[in-house]
């Protein structure tokens, strides 16, 4: 709906210059994905605070892609603050890092291999050889993305309550640890910054996975996600505004 009003707006402009400009707002508002994710957290994060465990195992799915079932409020919270750690880059970091160096089509392109690595890219018989090459091609063009995102996460850890030094600390420890070679920087500098400890045991379509232990002290509670969604909203601010010098 709003799409179609900006594309008919774009169509009623006078001079080329003008639709282009227009086209190009209209392919950034396509590809960010920040507030649709900030919006479920908190939505996941009140209901968790309301102790309506089963309400917030019915919301999980928009956010997370584990089964959450037989999840505890702590190992929901979890999920929710590595989701939005790691989506921060995804939906965020990457598609403006992708503009700033390669325009609209750049940034439409990312969010085209994006959205394949999310519907075929999985460890399973079904899409073991498709999948395998849509998932490299995310992690290749989310690379620079999750570093730099995961380095203002850091910058700005006393958003969310921690300092840049212990959030540093925990990146350069943690972040190789995870499977992925970009969600773990992106949920390393979120777990320094939160003082929180971040990965275990996760299901994905009845496949368990034991992930390795990312950050210190204490595990995810639901606040912590009012936290996260707190310090993913300045990581994208501070990336908008320095892929916007860098477009100029």
């Amino acid at each position: 709906m709003h799409a179609a009003l900006l594309v008919s707006a774009a169509a009623g402009l006078g001079s080329l210059a003008e639709r282009r400009r227009a086209l190009r707002v209209l392919a950034v508002w396509v590809v960010l994905g920040g507030r649709s994710l900030g919006c479920e957290a908190l939505a996941l994060a009140e209901v968790l605070e309301r102790g309506a465990l089963d309400e917030a195992r019915r919301r999980a799915p928009a956010l997370v892609g584990r089964d959450p079932a037989g999840l505890g409020a702590d190992e929901l919270a979890r999920a929710a603050v590595e989701s939005v750690a790691e989506n921060t880059g995804d939906a965020v970091v990457a598609p403006l890092l992708w503009f700033a160096v390669a325009g609209a089509p750049g940034a439409l392109a990312y969010r085209a291999v994006n959205t394949l690595d999310a519907m075929v890219g999985h460890r399973n018989e079904r899409y073991l050889h498709f999948g395998w090459t849509a998932a490299r091609l995310d992690d290749a063009a989310s690379w620079p993305a999750a570093r730099l995102g995961a380095w203002l996460a850091v910058l700005l850890a006393p958003v969310a309550g921690g300092t840049a030094r212990e959030a540093a600390r925990i990146v350069r420890r943690d972040g190789a640890r995870h499977p992925s070679p970009n969600a773990g920087r992106l949920e390393a500098a979120f777990a320094g910054a939160l003082g929180l400890r971040l990965g275990g045991r996760n299901i994905y379509d009845g496949r368990v996975e034991e992930r390795p232990t990312i950050g210190e002290g204490r595990g995810a509670r639901p606040h912590d996600v009012v936290r996260a969604v707190r310090l993913s909203r300045a990581v994208s601010f501070a990336a908008a505004a320095l892929c916007a010098v860098a477009a100029r």
